[in-house]
């Protein structure tokens, strides 16, 4: 317990900047992963080993959707290990910045299974949506099309935010951070994948679970094109 707490202090002091990001991931899932990657570290985790735990959570939920019929018990149990695969997410980068800093090859490791879980994730959706026409209401086959606009709004969003910040100057070292907007804090909730996680719990209201995941689908496209704009005039003004 002793090095949890010691671990917990110097996270507490290491965390990355709010810029950017939602009132969940600020309040809720960075603070879980906090104490997830101070527990891991105090087992001798690397964080390779965090971010396959958070693949084995994430996938496995992806697959009861595809798999089980739908039911509200199905639904917080689906919640539940998505929230938690979500904050092993979150404690993968933080342990190794615990331990030191991470490598590339951990760095890619944890993109490659972020998209991973994206794509899977809405895939079972659909295959869920096909299986189950009448407890989703999807006997329209239209409905089949609302998981792929979904996968593809969230893979092109995951794919442009990570080329962006890529491609962006880094600030110069020593420069100060910028203050986080609340205001911008919480018009980014639609689209944080904690949020799209609650949408699970609705899984065994049926056609409250299809029009919620539509819902959250179709504000997903909206900011895809606004960030896609704001990506592309940041981009602009970089000299090349």
């Amino acid at each position: 317990m002793a090095r949890v707490g010691t671990a917990l202090r110097e996270l507490r002091g290491a965390q990355k900047s709010a810029k950017g990001v939602s009132l969940y991931s600020r309040f809720v899932n960075r603070p879980a992963g906090r104490y997830l990657a101070a527990v891991s570290y105090a087992l001798g985790l690397t964080p390779n080993q965090v971010t396959l735990v958070s693949a084995a959570f994430s996938f496995a939920a992806a697959a009861c959707v595809a798999l089980a019929a739908p039911s509200w018990g199905l639904g917080a149990a689906v919640w539940a290990a998505l929230a938690v695969g979500f904050a092993f997410d979150s404690a993968d980068g933080q342990l190794a910045r615990l331990r030191g800093g991470g490598s590339a090859a951990g760095e890619w490791l944890d993109h490659v299974v972020d998209c991973a879980k994206l794509t899977a994730l809405h895939s079972c959706v659909l295959i869920a949506f096909y299986r189950f026409p009448e407890e989703y209401g999807t006997g329209q086959d239209g409905w089949l099309l609302v998981p792929l606009g979904f996968q593809f709004a969230s893979v092109v969003t995951f794919f442009g935010g990570l080329l962006t910040e890529k491609l962006k100057p880094k600030p110069a070292p020593g420069s100060p951070a910028a203050a986080p907007s609340t205001v911008r804090a919480v018009a980014l909730l639609p689209v944080d994948y904690g949020v799209f996680c609650l949408v699970f719990v609705a899984l065994g209201g049926g056609g409250l679970f299809r029009w919620a995941y539509a819902g959250l689908g179709a504000v997903a496209v909206l900011f895809l094109a606004a960030f896609l704009a704001k990506w592309f005039r940041e981009l602009s003004a970089v000299p090349r």
